[in-house]
């Protein structure tokens, strides 16, 4: 057999020209949807960076809440009750809200603010330049460096502009593992004086941050929280919420998965058309060596070994083209979130599988349905 699938990959690459061709349909069709899974991917993951990055094991929230961007202000008995449950170990208070930044150049520009609890700073972020204790001066905000930062401006410490005509002074940069994905720049303050700068309804609590004593206490929280009439998620939970509501909510998920299925189609047609187109080119050499006693078993071998070769062949070249942009572009676009993971190169070879079992299928109904009296006759 060993030397049977050295013929069948003599065979292969006989013709250069058609063994690219094949390889290139192939390398494009996974190119497109690694390309395309990994945008998803990427947008889902930093849909709920908010939530990766203050990295609470538990949050209370209002049950009509969808997005960690559009929370619903809480009364202040739910922080009340939320300490009182056993197996609370703290719980404080996270302000999230949208302001208006007016720049020294008179350009008025949105940005999130994070407030939060003026005695813990849990939720904080890493601190690039300041000292994080600077954060309780007057009219202090810390501005995140990531991408969306250089739409406030020059930003380093001493920067001074106007939030909802409210003065700000930057007494800090810093960072956070995941940037969002609005393009608005991130400033943190404290809780209290978040909810002085910006104009907030009747209630000011988006979230009930929460830091059980144990991880077996989580359970007994959620039963007492939903009790009160609100919703307390784990970190895990809240991320999964967020990507589905990005999901199947936007519009986001239905034209990523179409463009998806589109790519797994063309994957399929070309390759399987290429392939067909190269097993009707050597359907004499395919004849010749039934004709001298290959077995339609050894020719079925050849086949799977071709079909899998160029497949497995093309799937690298597809992704490790995808890797290499992806890699470019963020280099060049600091913003873009595209991510290539085990989920989305384990769809990709699940759709090189298809693509060599549909080629497959092709080559060999067509090999064994030939006589050798036919070809030598021809």
């Amino acid at each position: 057999m060993k030397g049977i699938l050295k013929l069948a990959f003599k065979l292969l690459v006989s013709d250069k020209t058609k063994f690219t061709a094949l390889l290139g349909g192939i390398a494009f069709s996974i190119f497109l949807m690694v390309f395309v899974t990994s945008m998803l991917i990427g947008v889902l993951n930093h849909s709920s960076s908010m939530v990766t990055n203050i990295g609470a094991p538990v949050w209370v929230m209002d049950p009509s809440v969808q997005n960690v961007a559009t929370s619903l202000g809480m009364p202040d008995y739910v922080l009340d009750a939320v300490r009182s449950i056993p197996g609370v170990k703290f719980a404080v208070p996270l302000y999230v809200g949208v302001g208006l930044v007016k720049l020294p150049n008179g350009v008025y520009q949105p940005a999130t603010v994070i407030g939060v609890d003026d005695s813990s700073l849990f939720g904080r972020p890493g601190m690039l330049a300041g000292n994080i204790q600077n954060i309780y001066a007057t009219d202090a905000y810390i501005a995140i460096q990531d991408a969306d930062i250089p739409k406030l401006g020059r930003i380093e410490i001493g920067s001074e502009f106007e939030l909802n005509d409210n003065h700000v002074k930057i007494v800090g940069i810093g960072k956070t593992p995941l940037s969002g994905i609005f393009g608005i720049p991130t400033l943190y303050t404290t809780y209290q004086r978040a909810i002085r700068d910006i104009p907030n309804p009747r209630y000011t609590i988006s979230y009930v941050l929460v830091e059980p004593k144990h991880a077996g206490d989580i359970a007994q929280i959620q039963r007492r929280v939903r009790a009160l009439g609100y919703l307390a998620l784990t970190l895990q939970q809240f991320k999964r919420k967020v990507s589905t509501f990005y999901l199947f909510s936007t519009g986001m998920g239905i034209n990523i998965g179409l463009m998806t299925l589109i790519s797994v189609l063309i994957g399929i047609v070309v390759s399987g058309q290429t392939f067909y187109t190269f097993v009707l080119e050597n359907l004499e050499r395919y004849g010749a060596l039934k004709a001298i006693g290959i077995t339609s078993r050894e020719l079925i071998g050849m086949i799977l070994f071709q079909a899998g070769f160029a497949s497995l062949t093309g799937f690298g070249l597809g992704v490790g083209i995808c890797s290499t942009i992806i890699a470019i572009a963020k280099l060049r676009m600091p913003s873009y979130v595209g991510m290539v993971m085990y989920a989305n190169l384990g769809v990709a070879f699940l759709l090189v599988l298809v693509i060599a079992a549909s080629s497959s299928y092709i080559g060999i109904r067509t090999v064994l349905r030939i006589e050798p009296f036919d070809i030598f006759r021809g």
